[in-house]
C-alpha cells in the first residue's frame, strides 16, 4: 500500500486537473480510496460488533415520490404468473433517485471533461472502466463507520441550520463534533455526516416537495466547499464520505474551485453517499453512546454502472 503524500503534494499527476491523486494505486486502477478497506482494516473494523445491533441505512426506493434534479422516481410492476400462485415483479428508476452511491462514472472534472485516472467521456463510452461493478468485485464497501452527528449537535446547542439553503458546515465543527462525541477518526474510516436533511424532508408537505423537485438546482445543507475541507478529508484518509443531504457538499456549490465532486470523485475516487437514511443510526448512536460501528454496503453488480443504491448496514 502507498503512503498517501501530503496534500501540499497534490496534484499528483502535474499535467492533471487541480487536487488529483492519480497514479497513487496505480495508473489502471478502478478503487481509489476503497483500496484503503484492506484486509487488515476490515478484521480491525470487526472489533466494533459487540452485541449484533443492525441499522439499515437506506431510504425506500421510492422514498422520494418526487426526486430532485429531474430524476425519474422508481416504477414497480408486480404480475402474477398465468394460473400459479406465483408473481413476478420488475423495478425501473434512476440509480440517484433515493439513498445512493456515487460511482467514479458519475462526476467528471467539467473544465477538463476526464474523469478519476483522467479517464475520457469516449473511455467510459467504450468500455466499462470505471463502471461500479469493480466495487462490488472487490466484496463492497466493508470497514468502519463513524457517524458525526451534526443534527444532534445543533438540536443540543438550540441552533436551527437552515436545511433548504445551502448551508455550509465548515470543517471547524466537524472537528467540535468529534471532540464532543469522543470519536478518533482513523484512516480508511466511512465518515458520515447526518445534517437532519431526511428528517426535515420527511416534515415537508407533498406540495412543497413538489415544488422542491421543480427547482432547477434545490438547495441544500451541505459540507462546506473549501480548501479546509479538502484538507481534512485528504489528511484524515477517509475511504468513503456519506451524507443524508443529496449532495456531499452544500448546493448550489459555494466555491467552484473547491468543488466536493470534483476532487472526491474524479480526483481521488473517494466514494460519495447521497440521501443515506441517518435517522435511525443517530437515535441508535446516541443511544448507546457510542458513534462506530461496523458497516457493509453492497452497491449493484452492474457493469458500466454510474451509481447505485447502498444496500447498507451499520452493525454494533
Amino acid at each position: 500500500m502507498p503512503a498517501r503524500p501530503p496534500f501540499s503534494d497534490l496534484p499528483l499527476r502535474k499535467d492533471g486537473p487541480p487536487g488529483n491523486a492519480w497514479g497513487l494505486f496505480g495508473p489502471s486502477d478502478e478503487l481509489g480510496m476503497l483500496n484503503l478497506l484492506t484486509p487488515e482494516n476490515t478484521a480491525a473494523a470487526a472489533r466494533e460488533i459487540v452485541d449484533g445491533g443492525r441499522v439499515p441505512v437506506d431510504l425506500s426506493l421510492g422514498h422520494l415520490t418526487m426526486p430532485c434534479f429531474g430524476r425519474t422516481p422508481l416504477e414497480h410492476r408486480m404480475w402474477r404468473k398465468g394460473e400459479r400462485v406465483v408473481h413476478d415483479d420488475a423495478l425501473t428508476f434512476n440509480t440517484q433517485s433515493s439513498s445512493q452511491w456515487d460511482g467514479f462514472r458519475h462526476y467528471g472534472y467539467q473544465k477538463e471533461q476526464v474523469f478519476f485516472n483522467g479517464r475520457t467521456l469516449e473511455d467510459l463510452q467504450d468500455s466499462s472502466t470505471l463502471g461500479i461493478q469493480s466495487w462490488s468485485d472487490n466484496g463492497g464497501i466493508v470497514g468502519r463507520g463513524v457517524l458525526l452527528d451534526y443534527a444532534a449537535w445543533a438540536d443540543a446547542k438550540g441552533l436551527k441550520p437552515a436545511i433548504f439553503e445551502p448551508t455550509s458546515i465548515p470543517v471547524s465543527t466537524l472537528q467540535e463534533i468529534a471532540a464532543h462525541q469522543g470519536i478518533t477518526l482513523r484512516e480508511g474510516d466511512i465518515l458520515f455526516v447526518r445534517s437532519g436533511y431526511v428528517r426535515a424532508y420527511n416534515s415537508l408537505t407533498p406540495e412543497q416537495r413538489k415544488a422542491l423537485a421543480e427547482m432547477q438546482a434545490p438547495p441544500a445543507i451541505g459540507l462546506e466547499s473549501s480548501e479546509a475541507t479538502l484538507r481534512w478529508v485528504w489528511e484524515q484518509g477517509f475511504a468513503a464520505l456519506v451524507g443524508d443531504h443529496p449532495s456531499v457538499e452544500a448546493w448550489p456549490c459555494q466555491d467552484e474551485r473547491f468543488w466536493l465532486h470534483e476532487w472526491c470523485l474524479a480526483g481521488w475516487g473517494l466514494p460519495l453517499g447521497e440521501l443515506f437514511d441517518l435517522e435511525r443510526l443517530g437515535e441508535e448512536c446516541a443511544r448507546r453512546k457510542r458513534w462506530s460501528f461496523f458497516f457493509t454496503s453492497m452497491p449493484l453488480k452492474v457493469i458500466g454502472g454510474v451509481a447505485s443504491p447502498p444496500n447498507g448496514v451499520a452493525i454494533f
